[in-house]
């Protein structure tokens, strides 16, 4: 069930839209940014609160990858797997993270600290190898960068 937070957080975003449903990507912010991802029964509220189907709010919120849809750490890790980051050594960088958190990609940190996900483009192939952290956008980053970035989350 959505709190009243959400509701209002939801409805505030709604205001300046002319159909609910078109407030659909805000109300899975909303959600996410209080709950860290989106479950099948915050969908179904979401829905039911905007007027549509569970199976279209499934279908934005699958559609972007910043919506997600199973639990994440308290912090993810977003590493780009685009053509220019590989190029640039996206492959080095997706081995020292699994090395530095001892976990692999779609994985989390025993310590709930951190998720690592792969995403197709970051939109920074002039800062490649690129990843992102909750909001912060780094690049390049290589093996003398990467502690002092992980450091920064706790």
């Amino acid at each position: 069930m959505l709190t009243e937070e959400e509701k209002t957080e939801i409805e505030e975003h709604l205001a300046a839209l002319p159909v609910r449903r078109s407030g659909c990507i805000d109300a899975l912010n909303v959600v996410q940014r209080h709950r860290r991802w989106v479950s099948d029964e915050s969908v179904r509220d979401i829905a039911a609160f905007l007027g549509m189907t569970p199976d279209e709010v499934d279908s934005v919120a699958t559609f972007y990858s910043l919506i997600f849809r199973r639990p994440v750490g308290r912090h993810a890790i977003l590493l780009c797997d685009s053509a220019s980051c590989w190029i640039m050594g996206q492959e080095n960088l997706l081995d020292l993270l699994e090395k530095r958190l001892g976990i692999g990609l779609g994985q989390t940190t025993e310590d709930d600290r951190f998720t690592l996900l792969s995403v197709a483009c970051l939109g920074a192939c002039d800062r490649a190898p690129a990843l992102m952290i909750d909001d912060d956008l780094y690049g390049p980053v290589g093996a003398e960068t990467l502690d002092g970035i992980l450091e920064r989350y706790e």
